[in-house]
């Protein structure tokens, strides 16, 4: 009988230390995909690819483009400072970065329907709403009024040209809104950001841009922040 009990007890021990060993393990493996998640998401890999302007030439002979990069953001006192990319469609570049590998934190890019010159009337950028203000995950903080005043100024560098960007208003919107998300089909896009935004100052230019991101995953609320080209 004892040695019966002293059997069952070392089993229980061994079966306690499997389960928490796989509670570690869990642990690990969940720390290390939220590692390469964020990773992704600010990968300093990337900001090879920044253009420098007036050094095209030189820097074309030393770096490769990724294929799709249509340009490079960046929003002025922010971690915004990115590749913008553009897929045939809207799916295409949600879980996959700018180098075309999978990843959860996917990249910034441009409506597919727009021109990648940014020549059309209304431009719009995509990024996923990441934690600690990873890819568009600081679009929530222009909600704030002061925090808006404080970042209204950004740069999209494309066709070997710095072009200086200007916000003048936020709102938050359903994703099926086609004055906001049909970017090539309505001309009533600023009356309607002027109507509901919860942030508005006279635009100082006519070429709109925006950037939206997602308020929560479960809904289909977007932040949009929009500003013209100056």
């Amino acid at each position: 009988m004892y040695k019966l009990l002293k059997a069952v007890d070392r089993l229980t021990d061994s079966v306690l230390f499997l389960f928490f060993l796989l509670l570690f393990l869990i642990g690990a493996y969940t720390m290390y995909d939220s590692f390469l998640i964020y990773y992704h998401a600010d990968d300093a890999d990337l900001r090879q690819y920044k253009p420098i302007p007036g050094q095209e030439e030189e820097w074309s002979q030393n770096v490769t483009l990724p294929k799709n990069m249509v340009a490079w953001l960046t929003v002025d006192g922010t971690s915004i400072d990115y590749p913008v990319m553009q897929g045939e469609t809207n799916n295409e570049y949600l879980n996959k970065d700018p180098l075309g590998n999978y990843a959860l934190s996917g990249s910034i890019f441009l409506d597919s329907r727009n021109a990648p010159d940014f020549t059309d009337p209304y431009s719009l950028i995509y990024g996923h709403h990441m934690e600690y203000g990873k890819m568009f995950g600081s679009l929530d903080s222009f909600m704030e009024k002061g925090y808006f005043d404080a970042h209204r100024t950004a740069t999209l560098t494309f066709g070997g040209e710095v072009h200086r960007i200007k916000f003048f208003a936020c709102l938050v919107t359903d994703g099926a809104e086609k004055e906001v998300f049909a970017p090539t089909e309505t001309d009533g896009t600023l009356e309607y950001v002027r109507q509901h935004a919860s942030i508005w100052y006279e635009p100082e230019g006519e070429r709109l841009i925006a950037l939206s991101t997602c308020k929560h995953p479960q809904t289909t609320d977007r932040f949009i922040v929009f500003g013209v080209f100056v």
